[in-house]
Order: structure tokens, then C-alpha cells, then sequence
């Protein structure tokens, strides 16, 4: 979607997507986060979870992935400026469901860069419907012009 196809008000939410022990084995890898919270099952079993949680910053990174899924980003993002606000609301779990749904609060032009600045109160929320994550971001994307 082009910067003039946003307007205030409009929700867009997106397919879901389970997540697995390898996304939070990939994560832990390639953030070298390896908290036995999130990798250890045992050690887990026996704390405040009681089970392996997955990293709250994997599970930002995959809301920034379904959004592109979407498409509406799709070839005239031209840059993520800003993450406001950021709440970790609740855990995440190895074998949840998420789905990320975004609200169009404000949009802005800014022709000078060729396009203009949406800004998205974002919620992650889970298979049950409860919001595990929210925020804002705002995100520059290209005019149609």
C-alpha cells in the first residue's frame, strides 16, 4: 500500500503463526540469548513459567515479520523509524499462536522524503485473543507519486 491508501481508523490483522521450539532454538543461537528460561525445559518446569517462554524480542521480531506478510509494506516501506511504548504484556509460549493486528492511528506527509510517516498502535495477540505485546511504530512508506 502506498503512504495515501492509510488513513486513521483503518485495522489491518494478519494470518497466524505458531511458535515452535526451533524458533526459539534459532533465536537463542542467533542472539546469543540462551537463558535457560527460554532453552532449558527442565530448569523451566521449575520456575515461574513453568515451562519454556519464548524470547520477548523474537516474538517482536515475528510481529515485524507478519506485518510484511501482509503485504501492505510490500515493496514502498521505505524505513521503520520508530518502536514507542513497548509493553510485554504476557508470555509467550512454545506452541502458541500469534497474530499481529495493527491500527492506523496517524498518518503524516513528508513529500520531501518521498512519501509520508503511518503511525500503528500494534497489538501481538495470542489464540486466545489476549494481547501478549503492544506498542506503536511508525513506519516511513513511499508516496504513490
Amino acid at each position: 500500500m502506498f503512504f495515501e491508501e492509510f488513513e486513521p481508523g483503518q485495522t489491518i490483522v494478519s494470518p497466524a503463526r505458531t511458535i515452535t521450539e526451533a524458533d526459539v532454538v534459532s533465536f537463542a543461537a542467533l542472539s546469543g540469548d540462551w537463558n535457560a528460561i527460554h532453552t532449558d525445559a527442565v530448569y523451566a518446569a521449575e520456575h515461574a513459567f513453568g515451562q519454556r517462554v519464548a524470547h520477548g524480542l523474537l516474538i517482536m521480531s515475528i510481529a515485524s515479520g507478519l506485518a510484511m506478510r501482509l503485504g501492505f509494506l510490500e515493496e514502498t516501506a521505505l524505513a521503520f523509524r520508530e518502536i514507542g511504548d513497548w509493553k510485554f504484556s504476557l508470555p509467550v509460549y512454545i506452541g502458541d499462536t500469534v497474530r499481529l493486528r495493527a491500527t492506523v492511528t496517524e498518518t503524516k506527509a513528508m513529500p520531501r522524503l518521498g512519501g509520508g510517516l503511518v503511525s500503528l498502535k500494534v497489538e501481538v495477540v495470542n489464540q486466545d485473543d489476549k494481547v501478549v505485546q503492544r506498542g506503536t511504530w511508525s513506519v516511513l512508506v513511499k508516496s504513490r507519486d
